[in-house]
């Protein structure tokens, strides 16, 4: 009989402080990123330095110090808070003796596990792909052997560069799956624009509330863990506001500080739905220290897809964590709620109805028999909640489209 036992990945975090960003806020994200990858942080290893080390990042003096360490605690991974290149990694991983990450891959892991539908899997596989590419020349001597065997002697390709042309033909491949994808989206989004339908994208920060928020207004289902990254499929539910209108909530991939920029690339067609959308929804963790930063991170890369103009509401989640909720006011573009219990959300709907571009009007309308046929054209784009045939003609209480209101505000009705 055989006993089958899962390795506990135990690691250690290793971060240099070049002061070029908030070490200490990157570290704790670093120590969050590793437990949503399922991993035990057992050590943490820093050191100040004016730059990065080409070589090892942070120095292999200071890599020899935890050897004793590594041995006596079984550690078996060290994950980088900074990018490695290929080399470097090597370097690291002949003094350590263990399996040597960065950030980034840290993230693509955490993407792989989460990405549940086919075009969340070909983003991340081509992150991953794109990611790859650089750092395959300094694998070593391995990568450059030429084959051997008949009719593979002589002056043939490397190993290295069957393996980048490899690599690069997968990166067509996707680029053009995801083409596809993303031109199904697009006219998606064009039938949603003719048919009127106003939508509403969830943005920020990762594991601030925005999956919770979407299924308690809609129970829509969405997985919502304490967890960085829980979603990263593209989700939308319709919800009626206080003025009759409907609206298209779709939540997105969260954001995260120093996300590299082919992550961002790779999920651009996912981030674009809040360019395309009618007000965006920002969710922030008011109870978080790092709360402004976060929505300083969040709002720069919503300027940089091109969303400036498109009107923002400033969700403040998590009140009910804050000792003393009504010190944080209110006003026409920012509300306070709670997704977890519920609160705060009329608010937030008529806040939402208040700031959507009018493309309605919701009204009571005294409609003379004579012009019934209004009654049809009102039903078209709009919506009728009830209607009552009086003396003089059919009263109604109505959500009339903003393109045919002139037809109809000689009828309006006290």
């Amino acid at each position: 009989m055989t006993e089958n036992t899962i390795e506990i990945t135990k690691a250690l975090l290793v971060s240099v402080d070049t002061n070029d960003f908030d070490n200490e806020r990157s570290l704790e994200e670093l120590k969050e990123l590793s437990k949503t990858a399922g991993v035990e942080v057992e050590a943490i290893l820093t050191q100040k330095r004016p730059a990065i080390d080409t070589a090892t990042c942070i120095g292999d003096g200071k890599l020899s110090e935890v050897l004793p360490l590594i041995e006596e605690t079984g550690i078996n991974l060290a994950i980088f808070d900074h990018e490695l290149t290929a080399n470097q990694t090597r370097n690291i991983e002949n003094i350590l003796n263990i399996r040597v990450i960065d950030r980034t891959t840290l993230i693509l892991d955490i993407f792989a596990q989460r990405a549940l539908s086919k075009e969340g899997r070909i983003q991340v596989e081509l992150a991953q792909q794109k990611y790859r590419l650089p750092r395959l020349a300094g694998r070593g001597i391995e990568m450059s052997r030429l084959g051997g065997g008949v009719g593979t002697r002589g002056p043939g390709e490397t190993k290295l560069e069957t393996d980048k042309r490899h690599i690069r033909r997968r990166i067509e491949f996707l680029e053009a799956e995801l083409k596809e994808l993303e031109k199904r989206r697009e006219l998606h989004r064009k039938r949603r624009k003719k048919d009127g339908v106003l939508t509403a994208a969830i943005v920020g920060y990762t594991n601030v509330g925005k999956s919770t928020l979407l299924n308690a207004l809609t129970d829509a289902g969405v997985i919502a863990e304490n967890k960085l990254f829980a979603t990263l499929d593209i989700t939308s539910r319709s919800i009626e506001l206080p003025d009759g209108r409907s609206v298209l909530l779709v939540d997105t991939v969260g954001l995260i500080s120093r996300l590299p920029h082919h992550l961002v690339e790779a999920f651009k067609s996912t981030l674009e739905e809040a360019a395309n959308a009618d007000i965006i929804l920002h969710i922030s963790d008011i109870s978080s220290d790092d709360a402004a930063e976060q929505a300083k991170v969040t709002k720069e890369l919503l300027s940089e897809l091109g969303c400036d103009g498109i009107p923002v509401i400033d969700v403040l989640n998590k009140c009910d964590c804050l000792s003393e909720p009504e010190c944080i006011k209110e006003n026409d573009t920012t509300v306070k709620i709670s997704a977890k219990n519920r609160e705060g959300f009329d608010s937030l709907l008529s806040c939402i109805a208040k700031n959507l571009p009018e493309t309605a009007r919701r009204v009571k309308l005294l409609i003379p028999y004579d012009k019934s046929s209004l009654l049809n054209l009102i039903r078209e784009d709009g919506k009728i909640f009830s209607e009552e045939y009086i003396e003089n003609g059919t009263l109604i209480d109505a959500l009339v489209d903003i393109k045919i209101f002139y037809k109809v505000e000689d009828y309006i009705s006290e």
